[in-house]
């Protein structure tokens, strides 16, 4: 046992219990690396980065869309049902881990080498998200510049891109009050200026021929990237401020369209189809899949955004979207009225709700353009914010890894990777590039980051044990998860993440966009994609198990187990057990050459002072 526990012992440094801090002169005890790392500048700043990144732009179209296909108002009890099955105990697990470390969620394995491979599958997973999201929000920055117009330029037939199919929705209405045109087999100016003036996509013949790129895509998308650059140019400081405005941006708004809205005619058709139970879509397995996957996305729990930014937190720090849903269905109420038809009929899921359904919306609205410039403002403000979620969560990760290289360089590796991103994504300004983005978005983020979380659960609370997890967030914060917390963590959380990973295996279905269905070899690459995220984790599991010594079970059992740097970044908040891993802490009593350093022991401290006590008796009560 000694030979395999000494497997991550450093050099022993003597230590000189009476010499007082001023005596030490320049030792070097380790270099600080937290202090260099940085942090936020106040508590508000990790509040709203964290509401910025959960509230992204898929809560715009997302929630509503599965509220009203599942039961209405009868889809938030499985909702609020998973969200403290899952989403609750997960969200608190990742700001646990990123905030008692102060990592990323590559360096964050110390806790468990043997798993470092789940944080490179997270990494991979964010990168792919990041490339077709800023393509989102390009599409956003175009749709921005062109509401600048007296006349929105979706909003009738007869330009260019127009065809014969082409009719204004909204037109003569006969005395009973419908409309007085047959609209059936016919297509929105909205809908031909997406598809055929944005993206251009009658230029492709499908994903295998992409065709041109479209300068002004292209340069929508350098912009993104460019003010994504500008934000995150120095760490969490600088995006920390931007995300005052950013994060709380887009409620002023939803809440000027939800006034204007519910002022609509039509109204209230919309609001009480969104709202109205029809309880009996609980019996149906469906709707409790569709609620756990809701909950899944909208905490943006797995990408490693939550970790990262907590990490950026001060260690004793206490970290213990209906509203879009009433403003749009209030818009689509008035919509439905108008054009006389259902209202499931009038709202499309994904990009055609925002690009194709609001926009000819905007059309229906006095002063048209100046609600469309809101609307697409706001929309740009909520993809901003996750997209620094993605961006600093790959930068640290990185950095995390090679801080003597890399942190004093950060604005430049940035940078850099901005550049590199920008070129992976130019095939999605192609004519065919929807098709790219689609396929990326079904696969990215699929079975694979369910899988990333499965393991990471089971990592902490297995593995490292939870226990020792609950320890660590008593010594942080001041008190023990309850059995609600721990219950979730060992058994309920995985469980249901497991189900929906089967579910979502047997009821595959393949890729489409409209009408298009995805070629084999495109399927094939998809699936590929997924699995690669998956096959990080055995990667990372054998080259830990290469670099240890001893038989194949002594090295699964020496990666597994925490490195001797595991613990809070700040030599302060070592206490407890984790002082033993300070410079100069092999005497019987380090907890001595803690307080000797730091003055005194702390209410923290004695949380400490109690997590050893407790440890001593187990080993006791074991032996």
């Amino acid at each position: 046992m000694k030979k395999l526990q000494g497997a991550h012992l450093r050099k022993p440094v003597t230590p000189d219990l009476l010499m007082t801090p001023s005596d030490q002169g320049d030792v070097d005890l380790d270099v600080d690396f937290a202090a260099d790392r940085g942090n936020w500048t106040g508590k508000l700043d990790f509040l709203l980065s964290c509401i910025g990144y959960c509230v992204g732009l898929g809560n715009v179209w997302r929630f509503p869309y599965r509220a009203y296909t599942n039961g209405g108002g009868a889809f938030l009890v499985p909702y609020f049902l998973m969200l403290a099955i899952c989403g609750i105990p997960l969200f608190f697990l990742e700001l646990s881990l990123g905030q008692f470390s102060s990592l990323g969620p590559l360096a964050v394995w110390k806790i468990s080498p043997l798993f470092k491979g789940a944080g490179a599958a997270m990494l991979l997973i964010v990168g792919l998200v990041a490339i077709y999201y800023n393509m989102i929000i390009a599409y956003v920055l175009f749709y921005l510049f062109a509401s600048l117009t007296s006349d929105l330029p979706w909003e009738h037939c007869g330009n260019w891109w127009n065809t014969d199919l082409c009719r204004e929705h909204r037109g003569p209405k006969d005395h009973n009050g419908t409309p007085a045109l047959n609209l059936s087999g016919t297509v929105s100016p909205s809908e031909e200026y997406w598809s055929r003036y944005v993206l251009h996509i009658q230029g492709s013949r499908g994903i295998g021929s992409p065709g041109e790129i479209r300068w002004n895509l292209c340069l929508c998308l350098l912009l993104a990237w460019v003010i994504v650059f500008l934000c995150i140019l120095k760490g969490v400081k600088s995006s920390g401020k931007v995300v005052y405005f950013t994060a709380t941006f887009p409620y002023l708004i939803l809440l000027m369209l939800l006034v204007r809205g519910v002022t609509l005619p039509g109204a209230w058709k919309g609001i009480q189809f969104y709202l109205t139970p029809q309880f009996h879509h609980l019996l149906s397995s469906k709707v409790w899949i569709e609620a756990a996957l809701q909950i899944f996305y909208s905490l943006g729990v797995g990408f490693g955004g939550l970790l990262t930014f907590a990490s950026y937190n001060t260690f004793h720090q206490n970290i213990y979207s209906i509203l879009a849903g009433f403003a749009i269905f209030s818009v689509l109420g008035y919509m439905s009225q108008e054009l006389d038809v259902p209202v499931d009929q009038v709202a499309k899921a994904g990009p055609g709700l925002a690009f194709v359904v609001y926009p000819q919306a905007m059309t229906m609205l006095p002063l048209a353009p100046f609600w469309s410039f809101l609307f697409f403002f706001m929309l740009l403000t909520l993809g901003l914010d996750s997209q620094f979620a993605f961006l600093e969560t790959i930068v640290t990760s990185v950095t995390d890894e090679f801080p003597y290289y890399l942190r004093p360089k950060k604005a430049v590796f940035s940078g850099l990777i901005c550049v590199a991103m920008y070129l992976m994504g130019l095939v999605l300004t192609t004519d065919g590039g929807m098709y790219w983005l689609v396929l990326l978005d079904d696969y990215s983020a699929s079975f694979g980051l369910m899988v990333v979380v499965i393991t990471t659960c089971l990592a902490v609370t297995r593995v490292y044990g939870i226990q020792r997890f609950c320890r660590d967030i008593h010594m942080m914060l001041g008190f023990k998860p309850g059995i609600y917390f721990r219950a979730c963590w060992l058994f309920l959380s995985p469980a249901t993440l497991l189900a929906l990973l089967v579910y979502s295996i047997v009821k595959y279905q393949p890729s489409e966009y409209g009408s298009y269905r995805f070629p084999a070899w495109a399927e094939l690459l998809g699936i590929l994609m997924g699995l690669l995220s998956c096959l990080m984790i055995p990667a990372g599991m054998l080259v830990a198990v290469l670099r240890e010594e001893g038989s194949l079970w002594e090295r699964l059992q020496q990666a597994s187990r925490p490195t001797m740097d595991w613990g809070p970044s700040l030599e302060e908040n070592r206490t407890g057990m984790y002082v033993a891993t300070l410079a100069g802490s092999q005497s019987p009593k380090p907890l001595m050459v803690h307080m000797r350093k730091y003055g005194g022991i702390t209410s923290f401290e004695n949380t400490a002072i109690e997590v050893d006590r407790e440890m001593a008796e187990e080993e006791e009560s074991m032996m």
